[in-house]
């Protein structure tokens, strides 16, 4: 198979690495000429990819973040042929698949969303593994959901890259889902972070600090792209999320253990009802 991946950070390079070491011919680009001299001489691409070894590819990832992947496909689309399939790795769905499928109707390639749920705090390629996507779930919004046949061509396609599992969705489900499981996830982190104590905890701090403060250190650059796209449904969970948090104020200033247990019970059942779902 030949495959094309634009941006070669963490996404694109373990993309990169993965395809390329199950035997594949790996077509790249990147705005950064010295990420891609090293993407070639580490092994990881074969060559650039440009209008002409673009004609060539199966499939074609698009790790970029959503903006500049919306002008990737409005710049590029007349030039993708029919039989190629275009996935994206954005962390929102709504914007860049909207762009995705009207032009794949005008030009007739396929157009699929994607969101690979992998990664690490840390970003660039030389961060990125052959092994990122191993067992991993990986999203995909495709332009129909009752093609059987559709959605294995898909799998196959991805297969090179290890995920575990496809999850189908829409985008506005995905966004709707992504600001719970991550977008808050990180906001609350790097929230999280900024008291003053953080420079005094050493020797007083477990796993615990570690596991909430680990997506703190994040791209912000990329992350205030992902949550201005996506804020009416980061906003909802970070109002309910401060609702939340007002409860365990209100018990704590008015010192009632009755309601501060039964506060943290019920967070300790829900978690315990989730897990076993």
């Amino acid at each position: 198979m030949n495959i094309g991946i634009t941006g070669l950070g963490l996404i694109g390079g373990s993309f990169a690495k993965a395809y390329k070491a199950d035997g594949h011919t790996v077509f790249a680009h990147d705005t950064d000429k010295s990420i891609m001299d090293f993407a070639v001489l580490s092994g990881a691409v074969d060559a650039p990819l440009d209008n002409d070894t673009l004609r060539k590819c199966e499939l074609i990832v698009i790790a970029l973040y959503p903006q500049a992947a919306v002008e990737y496909l409005n710049n590029t689309a007349d030039k993708i042929p029919p039989e190629t399939t275009v996935i994206d790795c954005c962390g929102t769905k709504k914007n860049v698949c909207s762009t995705g499928f009207q032009l794949a109707a005008r030009y007739g390639f396929t157009f699929v969303g994607g969101h690979p749920m992998a990664g690490t705090e840390q970003s660039g390629f030389k961060h990125s593994k052959v092994n990122m996507f191993k067992g991993a779930s990986m999203i995909i919004v495709p332009p129909v959901f009752d093609d059987i046949l559709f959605l294995e061509k898909i799998k196959n396609l991805l297969a090179p890259a290890g995920f575990g599992k496809l999850t189908v969705t829409t985008a506005e489900k995905h966004d709707a889902m992504i600001a719970f499981t991550s977008q808050m996830a990180h906001l609350v982190s790097n929230a999280f972070i900024k008291s003053p104590t953080v420079f005094k905890h050493k020797g007083f701090s477990a796993g615990s600090y570690k596991d909430l403060t680990r997506v703190a250190w994040l791209n912000e650059k990329m992350w205030t792209e992902l949550f201005m796209e996506n804020r009416e449904n980061l906003l909802n969970e970070l109002d309910l999320f401060i609702a939340s948090l007002t409860q365990y104020r209100d018990a704590l200033l008015s010192e009632n253990n009755d309601m501060l247990q039964s506060l943290l019970y019920d967070g300790k059942c829900l978690k315990e009802d989730v897990d076993r779902r």
